[in-house]
């Protein structure tokens, strides 16, 4: 591949210089549009004739070296959240190599340590959005590959529990923060068109590993040990290393980075314009308020079904129903967002919401397993739904260039409801004597966050009302090539960096 047809707005820096020494009235042969989201900044301009061709507009490959670029993409969730969800089969045996299965002071440390591990990853999200636009999507998935295998090989050679609190709960977590949000943004540089289908493919590399990796983790801890199993899942985190350098970037720099300087702009360190999107900021603190009540079910139905049913209720039925229908809810509706327009994908996750809500209103109506199963494979396609189609919104919402930033700090702000919600309802069932209450409260948050994420697409529609005004204040001229540019997303010739074949 080669990036030398990649037209970035710094190589139109001599024309600028050029249309600058012309009178003023010639000026207005270029037209920028600056969205008030934050979205990259759109050039279109009056060719004159000794310029030769029209200026390129960067089209996305959809497919060629983006395939792989997806498969290595796939291989890391399926490896951060595969080890991340069978923290349960590991558990158990850091009780046996610790003390005892029935010490309780025992089970809440060794619990805090999963539960550390699984927040870092999310809280570090902000500062792996810097990281990321600063240094790449490339060099920090690699770095956190190998902060992530550092991690965990460490912790299996530690003899109590208290470094485990370090080397997993905060290196091996770190790592696999600094490894798992590139591979979200980096898919953004290969596919636009197919965006919604190949995020469905990704994610769903998470649930395939979740499903199955308690079965291989079962039998290795039989055979091998705590330890050499901690090992074993090291090689998840090197292939994952080595799959980061697939990790190609196509599109164009920013126009603000300042060449020679070894320190970024501010804007870079910080950026506030997607803090100026209206719509996004409904979005990112939307989809926190309806998770303060989402992740309770993932945590608590397994309790519940224990104190409803027995000790004898075939409970891993359940999360095989979540984990099973969780992917196939990421392959459709991943597919299903491509067709959406715009930020219209919103009404997916608000879809999604309602759902989750309402199923978890209905856990302590089932009184038979059957509608337990029922209510488990709705929650779980759903959930597929709302985590599939998280990249293509922020991408509508904010712009190729800042959409890292704009998905680091929605990770970061869902660290907390994800933190607080569970202990929440697990307060309340000692309180209360059951899980009901918890369920029936905690169905509310997701209906009430759906509802915030309805008023997106009518901001993002007054938005456009709003610059088209102002561009007809302007005058029919600016109007004009709007128009055209406009006209011309729809059919712009294939100009990429990359290979023009789609396999």
């Amino acid at each position: 591949m080669t990036e030398g047809n990649n037209v970035t707005e710094n190589e139109s820096g001599a024309t600028k210089d050029a249309v600058a020494t012309e009178p003023a009235g010639e000026k207005m042969a270029e037209v920028e549009e600056k969205k008030e989201n934050g979205d990259s900044k759109v050039t279109v301009q009056d060719q004159d004739p000794d310029h030769g061709a029209e200026e390129a507009e960067f089209v996305h490959p959809e497919g060629g070296w983006g395939w792989v670029v997806m498969l290595a993409a796939m291989w890391c969730n399926g490896s951060v959240f595969g080890i991340q969800n069978a923290f349960g089969i590991l558990f158990l045996s850091l009780l046996k190599e610790f003390g005892s299965e029935h010490d309780e002071d025992l089970r809440f440390r060794t619990a805090l340590v999963g539960s550390l591990s699984m927040g870092m990853i999310f809280f570090c999200s902000p500062i792996v959005s810097v990281f990321t636009d600063i240094f790449g999507c490339r060099v920090t998935a690699v770095g956190g590959g190998a902060i992530g295998l550092v991690g965990l090989l460490a912790s299996s050679f530690v003899k109590t529990l208290g470094p485990l609190y370090f080397t997993y709960g905060i290196v091996f977590a770190c790592g696999c923060s600094f490894a798992y949000q590139p591979s979200l943004v980096i898919l953004g540089h290969y596919f636009k068109k197919r965006l919604g289908l190949v995020n469905g493919i990704v994610t769903a590399g998470s649930s395939i590993f979740t499903v199955t990796l308690p079965f291989v983790l079962t039998g290795l801890l039989e055979k091998v040990g705590l330890q050499n199993t901690m090992r074993v899942l090291s090689i998840l985190m090197f292939i994952l290393m080595l799959a980061g350098f697939t990790y190609k970037p196509l599109l164009p720099k920013p126009a603000n980075t300042r060449t020679g300087s070894r320190c970024p702009p501010l804007s870079q360190i910080f950026n506030i314009n997607i803090w100026k999107s209206l719509g996004y900021r409904i979005w990112a603190f939307g989809i926190p308020a309806a998770l303060y009540g989402y992740f309770v079910p993932y945590v608590h139905l397994m309790s519940h079904v224990k104190e409803r049913f027995g000790a004898d209720a075939n409970k891993e039925v359940l999360l095989m129903c979540l984990g099973v229908t969780s992917g196939v809810g990421r392959l459709i509706f991943g597919r299903v967002a491509d067709y959406v327009p715009g930020v219209n994908k919103v009404y997916l996750q608000v879809s999604s919401f309602f759902v989750i809500g309402l199923m978890s209103m209905m856990i302590p109506l089932c009184n038979i397993f059957g509608g337990l199963i029922a209510v488990c494979l709705l929650m779980g396609l759903f959930d597929g739904c709302f985590i599939c189609i998280m990249a293509p919104i922020a991408f509508e919402l904010v712009g190729s260039k800042d959409v890292s930033q704009a998905i680091g700090f929605l990770l970061g702000l869902m660290s907390v409801p994800m933190t607080v919600g569970p202990p929440i309802a697990g307060y309340l069932r000692d309180r209360l004597g059951s899980y009901d209450v918890a369920f029936y409260l905690a169905g509310i948050p997701p209906i009430i966050g759906g509802a915030m994420l309805c008023l997106i697409p009518w901001v993002e529609a007054r938005r456009k009302r709003r610059e088209k005004e102002d561009a007809l204040k302007k005058g029919p001229d600016v109007t004009e090539k709007m128009l055209e540019y406009e006209k011309a997303q729809g059919d712009t010739p294939r100009k990429t960096g990359d290979s023009e074949s789609v396999l």
